[in-house]
């Protein structure tokens, strides 16, 4: 009797074991930013930054860490791209108060891509 309901609670872990790891899984990728850039109205220097996001998309909520430190979380779009980039691809637009706009992240060797909102914020 003490086996059988031993064996039944480690069939159960065992069971709920993959579940939790999706759901504590998140995608992250390193980025180097050449020159400081705006996204969503927050700014960001120049630099080596971790970008990660915790869904599956296509929504998601991206934060951008520093040293350790999330110094921007801003929404962006998950899509996959053309499979053609060699290298990260930094994509930004001058805004008419002359900043530099991310508006998408293509990621190297990867099929994953981030774009920002394009509501002018700078």
């Amino acid at each position: 009797m003490k086996y059988s309901i031993s064996a039944a609670l480690f069939s159960m872990l065992l069971l709920l074991l993959p579940a939790s790891a999706l759901a504590a899984e998140n995608a992250s990728h390193s980025l180097n930013l050449p020159s400081p850039v705006v996204v969503q109205g927050q700014h960001l220097r120049a630099g080596h930054y971790k970008v990660e996001w915790q869904e599956a998309g296509p929504r998601v909520e991206v934060n951008f860490m520093r040293n350790g430190k999330t110094v921007a979380t801003v929404p962006a779009t998950l899509h996959t791209n053309d499979g053609q980039v060699t290298q990260d691809d930094v994509i930004t637009r001058q805004s008419a108060s002359n900043h530099n706009v991310l508006q998408e992240i293509d990621f190297k060797h990867e099929r994953e891509a981030l774009t920002f909102g394009m509501n002018g914020n700078s």
